[in-house]
């Protein structure tokens, strides 16, 4: 089965396919899968981690395969059902799941934060639900999975030492991204380079409000010099951001850097339709840095 995203640009809509693990509904967002295959055995891999159930060869690449119902904690798959191939932050990664059941078209509007409604378990790979006649959906953070298993997957966060001892700059940044621990991160990072003045959102629409009240008080240009936004985040994502920054003649002059997971071949040309000034996968926080400094000194 393969994935086609049929998304016009900046809608703040994303399509979402539900899937079966253990009789529950999990979604993903389209834009990660690169294609679905029906299960056929891998080969177990020494001293792995307990999710990871092995490695094959469906074409010419070598992927592994992560059992989903283990990350869950409900058990150990069996053989049969179905692999998602995923493809993001440069990672090709199959995911071990009972079935698909079909995609839906949301708005990031109606994207519930994860709280009560999920287990302890879910809480913390979950960004979000969703309500599909009735049922409820609960999407999965796929790079926290990938991170937890394999660290090393996760925000380059040493390539900031390799830069060396750098000057502090006031220059106020506009971050957003709707995971706390890599807003954490990131900003983190910022700071190590020399970047004390960030500004954080946890969305596309707490970031144009923050753009719109600095507008209001006639000091845009002091309080917002760059942006740096994610792509996928509840209420408004990054595209719907880039298109609202770049369509407005009082803030197409701010650069806009896309930093996310999603960042592929397809991705990058809807950014560049948008008007984004960079495009980076989120590992690369190392380039982020540099990507800042040249967009800050024209």
């Amino acid at each position: 089965m393969e994935t086609k995203i049929l998304l016009e640009n900046g809608t703040n809509e994303l399509e979402v396919l539900e899937f079966i693990v253990d009789g529950n509904s999990y979604g993903i967002n389209v834009a990660k899968i690169r294609e679905i295959i029906q299960y056929s055995p891998v080969t177990p891999v020494p001293n792995a981690h307990p999710s990871v159930e092995g490695i094959f060869m469906p074409r010419d690449a070598m992927i592994t395969a992560i059992d989903l119902k283990n990350c869950l904690q409900r058990g150990q798959s069996q053989p049969g059902g179905l692999f998602i191939i995923t493809s993001f932050n440069k990672l090709d990664i199959a995911f071990h799941v009972d079935s698909v059941v079909g995609i839906h078209r949301v708005s990031w509007v109606d994207i519930i934060k994860p709280g009560a409604t999920v287990t302890t378990a879910e809480d913390g790979i979950s960004t979000g639900i969703i309500k599909i006649n009735g049922k409820l959906i609960i999407i999965l953070d796929f790079e926290k999975i990938i991170t937890d298993i394999n660290p090393e997957t996760g925000l380059k966060v040493t390539e900031i030492d390799a830069l060396g001892v750098r000057e502090p700059s006031e220059v106020p940044i506009l971050i957003a991204e709707d995971s706390s621990l890599l807003r954490k991160l990131i900003v983190d990072s910022l700071k190590k380079a020399g970047y004390d003045n960030v500004i954080k959102a946890e969305n596309g629409e707490e970031a144009w409000s923050y753009i719109n009240h600095c507008r209001g008080l006639g000091n845009l240009d002091e309080q917002v010099k760059l942006i740096i936004t994610d792509i996928e985040m509840p209420l408004m994502d990054g595209h719907r951001l880039t298109k609202l920054v770049k369509s407005d003649d009082d803030t197409k002059h701010i650069p806009v850097i896309i930093f996310s997971s999603l960042v592929n071949e397809e991705m990058r040309k809807k950014g560049e339709e948008l008007g984004a000034d960079a495009q980076l996968s989120k590992p690369e926080i190392g380039n982020l840095v540099k990507v800042i400094d040249g967009l800050l000194s024209k």
